[in-house]
């Protein structure tokens, strides 16, 4: 953990606290007649010069707990109850006028929302939209609040700021989108900063350039943040106090040290728990039923299986895919007649053992995905060979590949985007299955798709439902069901678990495990999430800039890196409370 106990804490908790929720509950209207409590009845503090982490998985309440504070709740469908409080600097927040509570969440308060890309208006440059605050908060005219905009992107580390600043936000990276947000947030010097998961699904390196860019900033500003996550890892690396909430309620809350080292609710041990470690493999990575399942006997965990998974190959396996010197470049037009080429992967070879993971790991920009879409010929290889059982899949004509697309499958990054919306899940599951001509009519294939919901955990019901019906990780696992229905030999995982709460996520990874061991599937595990990539991984290979730079069985490399990029990738990893 970093120092982020602050000299002047003590006295500061013995006074009133600078954000004050009692009862807080809120409500949402899902029909004309029914209303659903969400939040029931919170109440926590916020001290002055504080970091307060706000923990839980998706559906938990700690979004709308900050829009409840925030007043950005849709007035519409929503409502918070008569007997809740919420006190800034002793002054009520729900007695204020919409004018009143408008200044103040702009200028007092202010929040850092999960997806900068949809936060962003991607019509105005980044400069306008950070003006716009300043002007707007702190009547600034349009010279004084360029100058203090250019000042602010320096201050959150965006390179060049002065050209920068009338960019689009369509130009800058999600790391350099995110930190414009964070420019955003603190233009008028407020003395509080809600970061509402603000590095979800962004890359190790970058998530802890945000971590500790937020953390320097509350040191410099003397601020308050509330830093809303689902990753109790983040918790460590950032917070002074820790509150867990689980569907609507407040489960455990204390001093970050206390949560790590004596947790009491079997809720908090489960998140704990749930993440893959660097230091253990277990056979099974718990899950949150685990806990509360075992917590009604008093075992609260002690019973589980945490016998320790070896991983790693001898050289001495069998070759399911070789690739060799595989490349792929795009091309974008420059000036009237000139082509410009980006090298996305560059001479890159590997060696995939039949029924063995290898892990790919970069930054985003690395070309990690760009090699997944290539040996899926999603992408057109420029260069390089793929050979599956020998035989070099890039060079295929169409013809010949369509009777290796069954063996070779992929579970693309976003569940709630690969799957078609206007088709039951039955639909969803038969098609390839027509396509490729598996079973011998639709009875058996509708058996076959029945047996499939089953082995990845959803109840036979879901065959009739559509993809919105579910959650994310719900999703993936169809998304999985769907590859299934090919006998895959080799499944593509792109950013699989990227975007799942951990306890989700720890479900999906042990079901990939359970099906690498029954069918003897091959994994290509591309992701950002190193400690994911240790914990199921034979081989990784690390790539940057298009290139492969190591390559090697999964502790050996994690244990000695031998390259600066790879020692730079380990070093950001969170690792939860450090001495």
């Amino acid at each position: 953990m970093q120092s982020t106990n602050h000299s002047n804490q003590d006295h500061a908790q013995d006074a009133a606290p600078l954000l004050r929720v009692r009862d807080l509950r809120v409500s949402f209207r899902t029909d004309k007649k029914t209303m659903v409590e969400t939040v029931k009845g919170i109440s926590f503090d916020i001290p002055h010069n504080t970091t307060v982490a706000l923990v839980g998985e998706s559906g938990s309440g700690k979004s709308v707990s900050s829009l409840a504070v925030m007043g950005l709740l849709p007035k519409d469908n929503s409502s918070i109850a008569a007997t809740s409080v919420i006190e800034f600097e002793g002054r009520n927040l729900l007695a204020m006028s919409p004018d009143e509570r408008r200044d103040m969440c702009g200028k007092e308060i202010s929040m850092i929302f999960q997806e900068p890309m949809t936060s962003l208006n991607p019509v105005f440059t980044v400069g306008f939209q950070i003006a716009e605050v300043l002007q707007l908060h702190m009547g600034m005219n349009a010279k004084q609040a360029r100058a203090r905009a250019i000042a602010l992107l320096e201050e959150v580390g965006i390179p060049s700021p002065a050209t920068k600043i009338d960019a689009y936000p369509s130009q800058m990276s999600g790391g350099q989108q995110q930190r414009v947000m964070i420019a955003m947030a603190i233009a008028c010097e407020p003395k509080l900063l809600i970061a509402d998961e603000p590095t979800t699904a962004l890359d190790v390196t970058i998530q802890k350039q945000i971590i500790d860019l937020i953390e320097a900033l509350r040191k410099r500003h003397k601020m308050s943040v509330l830093f809303i996550t689902h990753d109790l890892a983040l918790v460590g690396e950032i917070a002074d106090q820790v509150i867990v909430m689980r569907h609507g309620e407040v489960r455990e809350k204390g001093d970050v040290r206390q949560i790590f080292e004596t947790p009491q609710d079997p809720y908090t041990k489960a998140l704990l728990m749930c993440r893959p470690s660097l230091d253990t493999r277990p056979w099974r990575l718990p899950v949150i039923s685990d806990f509360m399942n075992n917590s009604v006997n008093g075992n609260n965990g002690a019973d589980l299986d945490l016998r320790e998974r070896s991983r790693g190959c001898s050289g001495q396996e069998d070759t399911l895919l070789e690739v060799r010197n595989l490349g792929k470049s795009f091309y974008f037009r420059e000036g009237l007649f000139g082509r410009k080429e980006f090298k996305a992967v560059q001479d890159v070879s590997f060696k995939l053992a039949r029924g063995k993971t290898l892990g790919v790991v970069g930054e985003s920009g690395s070309g990690k995905t760009t090699v997944g879409l290539t040996l899926m010929r999603l992408h057109q290889a420029t260069s390089g060979q793929a050979l599956f059982e020998g035989k070099d899949i890039i060079g295929m004509s169409n013809s010949e590949f369509m009777s290796y697309k069954r063996r070779i499958q992929i579970i693309f990054q976003n569940p709630y985007a690969s799957l078609n919306p206007r088709f039951t899940i039955g639909q969803i599951l038969l098609e390839p299955m027509r396509i490729h001509q598996i079973g011998s009519d639709d009875n058996e294939r509708t058996e076959m798709a029945m047996q499939l919901l089953q082995k990845v955990g959803l109840p036979p019901v879901a065959y009739h439902r559509y993809p919105h019906e579910f959650s994310g990780g719900q999703r993936q696992r169809i998304a999985i069901a769907r590859c299934l229905t090919m006998r895959p030999e080799i499944l593509v995982c792109d950013e699989s678990v990227s975007a799942l709460d951990v306890s989700v996520q720890a479900q999906v990874l042990n079901l990939l495990q359970d099906l690498q061991e029954e069918f003897g599937m091959s994994y290509i595990f591309i992701s950002h999430d190193l400690s994911v990539v240790k914990y199921l991984a034979d081989q990784v290979m690390v790539m940057h800039q298009g290139k492969v730079v190591e390559l090697a069985n999964s502790d050996e490399l994690y244990h000695n890196p031998t390259h600066p990029y790879t020692r730079q990738l380990l070093s950001a990893i969170p690792r939860g409370l450090q001495n």
